[in-house]
C-alpha cells in the first residue's frame, strides 16, 4: 500500500476513534454519582436491581472506552511504523501484509496467517 494512502487510512481511523472516545467521555463516564445533603444518592428509593443494572451499564461503558483507547494506541503505533518504513510488514515473518487487510484493519501488524496463529 502506498505510504500516502496508508497515512490517510490511519488518520481517518484515528479521527473516528477519537470521536468515539469523546462521545463516550461526554456521557459522563468519569463522573461520580452526586449525593444530596442527607447522604442519599437520590430522593427516590432505588431498587437494588436498578442499582446493579446501572453499575453493569457503567462497567460496560468503561470497557468500551478502554477498547477504543487500546485501538487508538494501535493506530499511533502503526503511524510510527509508517514513519520508520516498517508499516505493512508482518511483525512475525516480515512479509508484506495484503493491501485489502490493511484497508480493512489499518493498524494490522500481522499477516492473516500469523494473526490466525496469534488468536489460537
Amino acid at each position: 500500500m502506498d505510504d500516502e494512502i496508508a497515512r490517510r487510512h490511519l488518520a481517518d481511523e484515528h479521527d473516528r476513534l477519537a470521536r468515539l472516545r469523546a462521545a463516550l467521555e461526554d456521557e459522563h463516564l468519569h463522573d461520580e454519582p452526586e449525593e444530596d445533603s442527607s447522604g442519599e444518592l437520590s430522593h427516590a428509593d432505588q431498587h437494588p436491581a436498578d442499582a446493579a443494572s446501572d453499575a453493569f451499564e457503567r462497567e460496560k461503558e468503561f470497557s468500551i472506552l478502554e477498547q477504543v483507547e487500546a485501538e487508538l494506541a494501535e493506530v499511533d503505533r502503526a503511524l510510527e511504523r509508517l514513519d520508520r518504513g516498517t508499516y505493512g510488514r508482518c511483525d512475525v515473518c516480515g512479509e508484506a501484509i495484503a493491501d485489502d487487510r490493511l484497508a480493512t484493519v489499518p493498524a494490522a501488524r500481522l499477516c492473516v496467517q500469523h494473526q490466525g496463529d496469534a488468536e489460537t
